[in-house]
């Protein structure tokens, strides 16, 4: 596995210099959209009738899952809007988590990493989303894979890179799979919060070289190693973290993410993207927003586009 040193002279666990707001409007970069292909699954049989993450109260959080349903809409139809072409997977009765497909595999090019679920509740999701995936137009090869990963839940691309999470959910072995499937390099990465249970809900990213993240979901040498290899990183707030506001989804440009992470959407449009908050709080009652309900089918090296 790529194994990536962090520089000597970054102090563990310290962000890299943030620029100042005023830095940013005399520099601020122009933001390039890029045409996205997604994949969701709509919450018909959305509920929250058992806890395997803090987030998930199955006596006080009941679900109403026609709200969530016109919520997931909502998100649906603001990609289309955005331009992004929008792929689905018919969910399946008994599997109420299905609706968080980003979940379900890892897609890069025309090769995908099938997940295999940590938690017995959501272990028959993966097979489901192999099958479909089997039949995605682009789709060449989807591997089964040996270790348990929850696909984007713990793998993030960040241009050519695989940012792979652990400590909770995925095993660690798993990161050498990604390398070995999708022959691209991988950074693990332990995350060391529950609250924080998968790297996307820690962890954002924005375009090919910038992401938004939280130090304190990580351990010391995940702080570092985020910080040495974003340096223009957006480090986001506790407050930013505890709405789910990193588990967004952006084309470069435009930055859907949820609608109560208001400090960090006005933080993004100060640096020159486009935030696009949505209403996923019935989602949340399950530990899951924006990111969470979509499996981006990447399509490797896209031309730039504007929207």
């Amino acid at each position: 596995m790529t194994v990536i040193d962090p520089a000597p002279a970054q102090v563990p666990g310290t962000p890299a210099h943030t620029p100042s707001s005023r830095e940013h409007a005399t520099a601020r970069p122009a933001r390039r959209a890029r045409a996205r292909r997604y994949l969701m699954c709509p919450p018909r049989y959305f509920e929250v009738g058992y806890a395997i993450n803090p987030w998930m109260d199955p006596v006080g959080g009941r679900a109403d899952a026609e709200l969530a349903l016109r919520q997931w809409e909502s998100l649906r139809t603001t990609y289309l809007g955005l331009g992004h072409e929008v792929e689905l997977i018919d969910p399946v009765p008994g599997l109420p988590d299905m609706v968080f497909a980003a979940n379900g595999a890892l897609v890069v090019g025309t090769r995908a990493l099938g997940a295999s679920f940590a938690h017995p509740e959501r272990q028959d999701e993966a097979g489901a989303y192999r099958r479909r995936l089997e039949e995605t137009s682009g789709v060449a090869q989807v591997v089964a894979p040996q270790h348990v990963n929850e696909g984007e839940g713990d793998f993030l691309v960040v241009g050519d890179v695989v940012l792979a999470g652990t400590g909770f959910r995925t095993d660690p072995a798993a990161h050498a799979e990604v390398e070995q499937a999708l022959a691209l390099p991988v950074v693990s990465l332990t995350l060391v919060d529950p609250r924080y249970y998968h790297l996307d809900t820690a962890i954002g990213v924005l375009d090919d070289q910038t992401i938004a993240y939280y130090p304190p979901a990580f351990d010391e040498q995940g702080q570092q190693t985020l910080a040495t290899l974003f340096p223009e990183a957006v480090v986001a707030t506790e407050e930013d973290a505890a709405t789910l506001g990193l588990n967004l989804v952006s084309d470069g440009h435009n930055v859907v993410l949820p609608a109560a992470a208001t400090a960090l959407a006005e933080r993004l449009a100060g640096l020159g993207f486009a935030p696009h908050p949505v209403d996923l709080s019935e989602l949340l009652k399950a530990g899951g927003s924006v990111k969470c309900c979509t499996m981006e089918l990447h399509r490797h090296r896209s031309a730039p586009t504007t929207h």
